[in-house]
This record gives C-alpha cells, structure tokens and sequence, in this order.
C-alpha cells in the first residue's frame, strides 16, 4: 500500500482548529462565569444601599409619627434623609436663644429620639432598655445624625456675640443640641461603631443662608429656609471592601 503523507495534513488541521474552539468556548464559559458573579456581588451591594435608605425612611416615617402625637408637626425631605423643623417653633427672629415654646418642643424631640434612636445605632453605655421595643432584624444603622442649622438671607446688625448669618445658624444648632442634651443626656451616649471605637453620632454644623430651600425674597420665602435640619446618615456597605472581597474570590489560583 503506498502512503501519501499528504493526504494527513488535512486532518491535522481539522484536529488543530477543533482543540481551538474548545479552547476559547471554554475562556468565554469562564468569562461569564466571572462576569455572573460580580453582577451578583454588584447587586447585593446594590440592593444593601437601598435597603439602607428603606432603614432611614422607617426612622424618620416612625420620628415625625411620634412627634404629631406629642404635638409637634415637622417636615420630611425624603431624599435627602432629613427631618425638618421650622425655625419658627423654637427662635425668635434674629435671636441664637431657644424661646420657652421651643425649649418644649425640643423636648418632645429628645423623648422621640431615644425611643427609635437607640434601635438602629450602638451605646458607649451598657445596655439600652428602648430596644425591646425595636423591630426584629434590623440590618442598617445610624452613622452620623446631624444638626443643622439654616438662616434666611437678611443681613445681620451684628453685635458682641453674633457677627453674622454663620455665626446664627451655628449658634441655633448648637443650642438645639445642647438642650436636646439637657433634656435626655442619654442621647450623648449613642454611637456608630467604626473599627474598635464607637463614635457619637450627634454633630452640628450651620450654614448660614448658603442652603436655601426657596428662592428670593419673599417672606414665605425667608421664613422656609429659616429652619433646623435633623440629616440621618446611614453607614453604608464599603464598596472598596466589597471589590476587593469578590477580586480575591474570583481569583484563579
């Protein structure tokens, strides 16, 4: 029999370009694979934000419900996670001091503070009775709870201790937290753990007419950007760890 050696090399090749294609659907199998499990990993952290902003919807929706009972009509800003108090209730005008109406409402504030605060942030002291009252599987917490401080954009005369609108609005806020303080100081104790520290949740900042809320001059106006904002920041899932995490997982070895 003669054998022509030619006649193999089609076969070969056949052979060749078959390994190949196995080849490369299995890297494109891989690389869905791959691609399928951060999608996963992307979504739950997704999903993780979200229910984080459901957490501060259920905090503020339960803050205001307790404060209509008490009295005390506030607005939300749902977007923005902030409770909103009008300047009205608790300043005169142009003053940095809490009125005696005020005082009261900033009470009733600290009573519907440490009823649903406690539920969604730590404590620097043992143990918080309110959390009986909490509801099950409760996943987000608190990081920080601002008190902010708003003014209109008069022009202040200026005096010894108040100069300006910066110095009103952080003056306001200050006083609000000091006499939230004063009314229940347990309030002081709630933290947000961070690494091994917990770190109090309250703070303070003014910003003076730099944030209005309405436009011009009008005194509906002035007298909607005349206010003290409660903003809830949620503690959020690190999306830096979260990469690193699902990189590592993924890795071929």
């Amino acid at each position: 029999m003669i054998h022509d050696e030619h006649f193999d090399h089609p076969v070969e090749e056949e052979n060749y370009f078959v390994s190949m294609t196995d080849m490369m659907v299995g890297l494109v199998f891989i690389f869905i694979i791959i691609l399928m499990y951060y999608a996963l990993q992307f979504r739950n952290v997704t999903d993780q934000l979200a229910g984080a902003d459901q957490t501060r919807e259920e905090i503020l929706s339960d803050l205001k419900q307790n404060l209509k009972l008490k009295g005390v009509i506030v607005e939300i800003d749902h977007q923005n996670g902030i409770l909103r108090l009008p300047d009205a209730i608790l300043f005169d005008p142009a003053q940095d001091e809490l009125k005696p109406e005020g005082k009261i409402k900033i009470k009733h504030l600290a009573e519907a503070l440490w009823e649903v605060l406690p539920c969604y942030t730590d404590s620097m002291s043992n143990g918080i009775s309110s959390r009986a009252k909490c509801k099950p599987n409760i996943k987000h917490h608190i990081e920080s709870f601002y008190i902010e401080g708003h003014t209109d954009q008069d022009r202040m005369n200026g005096n010894i201790r108040i100069k300006d609108n910066w110095d009103l609005s952080v003056n306001r806020a200050t006083n609000t937290y000091r006499e939230l303080i004063y009314s229940d100081n347990r309030l002081e104790t709630l933290c947000a753990l961070k690494g091994d520290r917990c770190e109090p949740i309250l703070s303070v900042s003014g910003y003076g007419d730099k944030r209005p809320l309405s436009r011009g001059a009008s005194d509906a106006a002035k007298s909607r950007n005349r206010r003290i904002d409660l903003r809830i920041i949620m503690i959020k899932p690190d999306s830096g760890a979260a990469a690193k995490a699902v990189a590592e997982a993924v890795a071929i070895k």
